[in-house]
């Protein structure tokens, strides 16, 4: 069976003096093997091939049979590192947190422990009558958020 640390250490070296970083490698019971890079100007599928053909050159299919998946996180995908976060600055996203609220807007901030997010709400001053649109700044744990990604809306 082919070992995650194994295909770990094989993708980082290939990362070397790359402006890609590694999201995930996954490796399933029956020798599966998926490994998810990205890159803060998107990922191109010359590279992904690249990055198959130097993982393939560095194990035998005759000692590890195996089977490999080289690709991008996608638009879609849930942000699983934290230069994830970092790449998308500036951009809309969308996060869930474990409480069950979902809020949008443009991720404006992240350090190590949590990230933020501006967005326009309805907000209503005491002595208002009626709620008008403001800019509203709202900080989030890394620990209390089930996911956030890219936001299309």
């Amino acid at each position: 069976m082919i070992s995650k640390n194994a295909v770990e250490q094989v993708v980082n070296e290939w990362l070397e003096g790359k402006d890609y970083f590694l999201v995930e490698v996954s490796v399933s019971a029956d020798d599966r093997v998926v490994v998810v890079i990205d890159h803060a100007e998107g990922v191109w599928i010359e590279d992904c091939a690249d990055l198959s053909r130097f993982i393939e050159s560095r194990f035998d299919r005759e000692v590890e049979d195996y089977e490999l998946e080289v690709g991008s996180a996608g638009l879609g995908y849930p942000f699983k590192v934290w230069r994830q976060y970092e790449a998308n600055i500036g951009k809309p996203v969308e996060t869930e947190q474990k409480d069950g609220r979902r809020y949008r807007g443009i991720l404006t901030a992240v350090d190590e422990v949590s990230f933020s997010i501006t967005a326009e709400e309805k907000v209503r001053n005491e002595g208002d009558k009626r709620p008008h649109k403001e800019s509203v700044t709202r900080s989030f744990r890394f620990d209390d958020t089930v996911y956030t990604k890219y936001s299309f809306k």
